[in-house]
């Protein structure tokens, strides 16, 4: 059985893995990979675009579109001849949230910080090598520059990404820190020192902050939550880099976001 960390990290490992694992059902395999292909971003996909998505031939993508459409995960519009996304999907999405309870329990919390800050404060967990958000809370006043839940950023240069890795048993995080030298050998160098101080920012303060990484324009702020059983999320507050200078950041807003993962942490264990 494999460790719950050590999951496929790219669609090309499916054809590999099959080989030495008699329990591996390929097919379901390929049929996840191209519910994955579709993005927040997205509107509807064709068969070829979901084809050069996932590296599966034409034809294979056809029979699985056609079969996710038949179960009700796809909706064919045929006057474009491509694929949308249908609520049955955003239903699994919405249950595995709602069982962990965490998006029910830190709404408030991120709500009370989105308002105070005047800025977006995300909820995210690991997908592969990123994170997803699970809950997006925005201020009353604040612009809609971030993305929405569901919406993925890149775990190695992120401060949600970096807070994240951090909270993790060394063994996970090791296996993580591999996984992406192997897959940004030429950014390595790089990530690495800029996780390095991330870490010890951690270590030090509870929270470690990014300036303009995946979105140049945007600093924030990542801290980490280790829930009751052992789980990990984390946090993160962003917002334009003259409404966050790295004061704010490191005096301000990092600290009551440390707060904040305290308090959700808090309301967990009580089962609030």
């Amino acid at each position: 059985m494999a460790k719950t960390f050590d999951t496929l990290l790219e669609p090309d490992a499916i054809a590999s893995h099959k080989q030495g694992d008699r329990q591996f059902v390929t097919a379901l395999a390929r049929g996840l990979e191209v519910l994955r292909a579709f993005r927040p971003e997205d509107g509807p996909l064709g068969n070829q675009e979901l084809a050069e998505r996932t590296g599966l031939p034409k034809p294979t993508v056809s029979r699985i579109t056609h079969t996710l459409t038949t179960l009700g995960y796809l909706e064919y519009i045929a006057r474009q001849s491509r694929y949308a996304i249908a609520p049955a999907v955003l239903a699994l999405g919405h249950q595995c949230v709602t069982a962990a309870g965490i998006k029910r329990v830190a709404r408030p919390h991120m709500q009370e910080l989105a308002e105070y800050a005047d800025a977006s404060v995300a909820l995210g967990a690991r997908d592969r090598l990123s994170m997803i958000y699970l809950d997006v809370a925005r201020g009353s006043r604040t612009v809609a520059f971030s993305l929405d839940a569901g919406a993925h950023v890149p775990m190695r240069n992120s401060a949600m990404g970096a807070a994240f890795l951090w909270a993790l048993p060394a063994q996970e995080r090791n296996f993580l820190l591999d996984a992406i030298a192997k897959s940004h050998a030429d950014e390595w160098p790089t990530i690495k020192r800029r996780l390095k101080a991330a870490f010890k920012s951690l270590d030090a303060t509870g929270f470690c902050v990014f300036e303009g990484t995946y979105e140049r324009a945007i600093n924030g702020v990542g801290c980490a939550l280790i829930q009751p059983d052992g789980a990990v999320s984390a946090f993160s507050c962003a917002a334009p880099v003259f409404q966050f200078p790295r004061e704010r950041l490191t005096e301000d807003i990092g600290p009551r976001l440390v707060a904040l993962c305290a308090a959700v942490r808090v309301d967990l264990a009580r089962g609030l």
